[in-house]
């Protein structure tokens, strides 16, 4: 211990004193040490002594559980993410369905039927919620998926007229698609339909033929807008 720095009454016959530390690796913490003096007794006891951190001590921050740190892009090869019981993502699922996961060829009525029972969730213990979805379309739409990507903006045209566009199934079907073109930066990506890329199915620098890619802004000459019969 070193110097005594201070005391605060913290009860009836309850003082602690607080004396500066002189541990390697403490600077600006102190000894925190409680004295106590029992009712009529005449003898000073010490009830407990703990380091405490003062102003301007190197502390450790605070702890957030590991499910509140993890990030996207955390989970890595072999590692598990199991999610939480009462994930707002997910909603219970319904009564599991005979025949998924059959081939077309063993029957191709109960299959079709498969398929529409998993996009309706029938056969898996939870789904997504509309909290869920709502939450990934946002972040889809808003990230480098969305129309606002430095890429879309520089694209010749959007996703919605690319032949490499693929429409999702189910409730996010309206407003993200899946790249399938190679050369594109968003292969295998869901994307917005008004997202885009250099890559588009229909960019060609003939200006012969139906040019998207080449766009040219004369800003030297303008031209007259015709509006009611007359030059507006």
């Amino acid at each position: 211990m070193g110097d005594h720095v201070g005391a605060a009454a913290e009860g009836d016959r309850v003082v602690t004193h607080r004396f500066a530390a002189t541990l390697p690796g403490y600077r600006d913490w102190e000894w925190a040490v409680t004295v106590v003096r029992a009712s009529r007794a005449r003898v000073v006891t010490v009830s407990e002594a703990v380091l405490i951190p003062a102003a301007g001590a190197l502390v450790a921050p605070d702890w957030v559980p590991w499910s509140e740190r993890i990030e996207p892009g955390d989970v890595g090869v072999g590692d598990l993410l199991p999610a939480h019981p009462n994930d707002p993502r997910l909603e219970p699922g319904y009564a599991p369905v005979a025949g998924l996961g059959r081939s077309v060829d063993e029957d191709a009525d109960e299959d079709i039927f498969a398929v529409l029972a998993f996009e309706l969730g029938l056969g898996r213990e939870r789904v997504l919620s509309p909290y869920g979805r709502d939450e990934a379309a946002t972040r889809w739409y808003e990230g480098n998926a969305g129309p606002d990507a430095p890429v879309a903006r520089a694209a010749p045209a959007s996703c919605a007229t690319c032949g490499f566009m693929v429409g999702l199934a189910g409730p996010l079907r309206a407003l993200f698609g899946a790249c399938t073109n190679a050369w594109s930066p968003s292969d295998g990506r869901v994307v917005s339909y008004d997202h885009g890329c250099g890559a588009h199915s229909e960019a060609t620098l003939d200006p012969e033929s139906r040019d998207i890619a080449l766009t040219v802004v004369d800003t030297m000459t303008y031209e007259p807008l015709l509006v009611d019969d007359e030059i507006d």
